[in-house]
């Protein structure tokens, strides 16, 4: 005969296992990771003007997709950014990622085109010399800021994704040689 308020040797069994089973789940399920944001290496050139040596400058416009890769077990809600494009640190061009939504485990794809060109640039940059190698090496930044929604959208945690990505670009086959993601 059972006395209330204390367990069978069966009902202990159970809460013994029941223990060690939630540690795992909170450690697995419900540890929120930080999304990532990559630039595509798939990049379509539509405009690709550039001066010499002697007269440096730039003109270029492209299309890649910006990659938004969640792995936690719930979706990744993020808001409108601004992806900035650089020369050398001085701001060539900007395009915007708009609002949206990753799925749990999944990796969002957003289309976007940019447009870059060197009006901003002082002389003083190393342009002219890069141009005279047939390369272009140019930096793309953005950062991510939403919320990673998990048990049934109970639970939220604000996370932000940083992209810092150096792309380098060959002039003569007009095509990116390297692309480097942090």
């Amino acid at each position: 005969m059972v006395e209330y308020g204390t367990l069978t040797s069966d009902e202990l069994r159970r809460k013994k296992r029941i223990k060690p089973l939630s540690s795992v789940f909170a450690l697995t399920v419900m540890r929120v990771k930080t999304p990532k944001v990559r630039l595509g290496t798939n990049i379509t050139f539509q405009n690709f003007n550039t001066g010499t040596q002697v007269s440096p400058s730039f003109d270029l416009s492209f299309t890649t997709q910006a990659g938004i890769k969640n792995t936690n077990f719930g979706p990744y809600k993020y808001d409108s950014t601004i992806a900035t494009f650089m020369y050398q640190g001085v701001t060539i061009g900007q395009v915007t990622i708009p609002k949206g939504k990753a799925g749990l485990r999944s990796t969002k794809k957003v289309t976007v085109t940019v447009n870059v060109n060197s009006n901003a640039l002082s002389s003083t940059t190393g342009l002219g010399s890069e141009l005279g190698a047939g390369v272009l090496t140019l930096n793309g930044q953005a950062k991510l800021s939403g919320k990673v929604e998990l048990m049934m959208f109970v639970m939220k945690k604000k996370k932000s994704a940083e992209m810092n990505c150096s792309m380098t670009i060959n002039l003569s086959s007009k095509a990116i040689q390297s692309m480097i993601c942090e």
